[in-house]
């Protein structure tokens, strides 16, 4: 007779193993740190590149970027997380032991991740949110983070650029702000505001969302920050605060940007097209488009013609 294991064991035996994993990826990722410590600085930021607990490589940038401007108060805050285990910030609470707020609109994922040993075992804040520019203020400051932190990660796939816009609670050292490739190298355009943008709401193809990197660099500019480079997945762009920017060198979005090469566009259905290239820029080339230069609403297509 075979006996089966209740699933209230095998979930404990489920999270020890993930805890188990993560301790081995945390391990393995000692080496690249300590070439960080011993002042092997790479050329740009892209070659710093590891992933532990990121989408792609990004826990490596971040490790070179707060070793390179240390000291910085070990805080961040970091939006659309989901539920933590592929993260930003996720590697810089276990391996550094920074404390941090997170945030997302999905309910369950925060209970998640409220349930998981690593809300007991670090000084983590997690609360449930669909943020907006005019909530982003009132929800930091309530969960206590206020003046200078470490950095700040922003990944909403929508209001992005106006989120960051209106932030005054706190003053990150490091911003990374998600972009939208697709719009291109040159325009300086968003999306226009709506407090209930959805991406896959806002057009079929989801390739409709936040902003451009020539948009973000010229808010990037007007808070007092630089952009230092982007990863090479084409998606995360990062900015230090002028006065923590010693050694690193500003670029110009032409040369940080970097074009980002998955397919995730969809049809009316919902199929996904695997749409590359123009493609996908012609895809949304009829949604209207807020450009920044000329601080007017316009027709995307009409911007490039």
């Amino acid at each position: 007779m075979f006996r089966f294991t209740k699933p209230s064991r095998v979930r404990r035996e489920l999270v020890k193993m993930r805890s188990e994993i993560d301790d081995l990826k945390i391990l393995a990722a000692q080496p690249l740190i300590q070439n960080i410590r011993n002042g092997k600085s790479p050329a740009s930021l892209r070659d710093a590149e590891f992933k532990v607990f990121s989408q792609f490589g990004d826990d490596g940038i971040i490790q070179n970027l707060i070793h390179r401007l240390a000291p910085l108060p070990d805080s961040f805050v970091e939006f659309g997380v989901e539920n933590y285990r592929e993260s930003n910030t996720r590697f810089l609470l276990l391996n550094n032991n920074w404390r941090g707020l997170i945030l997302d609109g999905d309910e369950k994922c925060i209970r998640q991740i409220k349930d998981n040993e690593i809300y007991w075992r670090h000084t983590l804040t997690a609360q449930c949110a669909f943020i907006t520019r005019e909530n982003i203020n009132g929800l930091l400051r309530d969960a206590g983070f206020v003046g200078e932190i470490g950095l700040l990660s922003i990944d909403i796939d929508g209001n992005d650029y106006w989120v960051w816009e209106r932030i005054d609670a706190i003053d990150p050292a490091i911003v990374i702000v998600e972009y939208n490739s697709v719009f291109g190298p040159d325009l300086a355009v968003t999306i226009p505001y709506d407090p209930k943008f959805v991406r896959h709401h806002a057009h079929y193809s989801g390739q409709f969302w936040g902003a451009s990197l020539p948009a973000l660099d010229l808010l990037a500019q007007r808070k007092g920050y630089s952009l230092v480079g982007c990863n090479s997945a084409g998606n995360n762009a990062y900015f230090v605060r002028n006065n923590k920017i010693d050694g690193l060198r500003a670029l110009t979005p032409g040369e940080a940007f970097v074009d980002a090469r998955w397919r995730d566009s969809r049809d009316k259905n919902g199929k996904l097209t695997h749409l590359t290239g123009a493609g996908r820029f012609q895809a949304i080339s009829d949604m209207e488009v807020h450009d920044l230069r000329q601080n007017k609403l316009a027709r995307l297509g009409a911007l490039r013609s």
